[in-house]
């Protein structure tokens, strides 16, 4: 699981650079920055980034001050995010864009063959998160996409076997099971053809 820090340092690093991310028309924006010692290198700025790594440094505040540095980041984020509300929507809606066909892919790799893709899941599943995270951002989104959302949904509760958190039990405050039910539990091993 990534570090207070590392999550903290994206999150400044990406607020820092925010404004000049929005107006550009890439996706994804390198960060520039290094991870922490002992810590896996940092994924390109996008909305859906920012929004986990804000989600998840919620649940691993420890200290007074990580949770005042915590609070100065959310309002630095808010800020920019409505100074350049238009922007931050389009991108949003574009970020959501691009994980839905993520997700997708990885989900009909799994139907596929599902012993080989079973346990990417715990990884491939934060993409789920972000569309749900980012569905509350962006601008405009289209309708088939939402629906898109829903049908994928309706398919993996057919692949799913329910059961514990998945990712570290410290982020469990951050992503109850009412909302982000796909973390608590994990995709059959076996073909799911029968259920499709």
């Amino acid at each position: 699981m990534p570090s207070f820090e590392y999550d903290q340092r994206y999150l400044q690093a990406g607020i820092e650079q925010l404004e000049a991310y929005l107006l550009a028309r890439d996706l994804y924006w390198p960060i520039g920055i290094n991870p922490p010692k002992g810590e896996p290198p940092y994924a390109q700025l996008t909305p859906g980034g920012l929004l986990l790594a804000r989600q998840r440094l919620e649940s691993t505040v420890e200290t007074p001050t990580q949770q005042a540095d915590l609070a100065r980041l959310r309002q630095r984020l808010e800020a920019v995010c409505r100074q350049w509300r238009t922007a931050w929507g389009n991108k949003a809606r574009q970020d959501f864009h691009a994980r839905l066909k993520l997700w997708r892919d990885f989900l009909e790799e799994y139907r596929e063959k599902p012993s080989a893709h079973f346990d990417r899941y715990g990884y491939e599943v934060g993409r789920r998160v972000q569309l749900h995270l980012l569905a509350g951002e962006a601008i405009d989104l289209p309708p088939a996409e939402l629906e898109a959302v829903n049908g994928l949904d309706k398919l993996l509760r057919a692949i799913f076997r329910p059961g514990s958190f998945i990712w570290e039990a410290i982020l469990i405050s951050s992503f109850p099971s009412q909302t982000y039910w796909y973390l608590y539990g994990a995709l059959k091993e076996e073909s799911i053809e029968a259920s499709l």
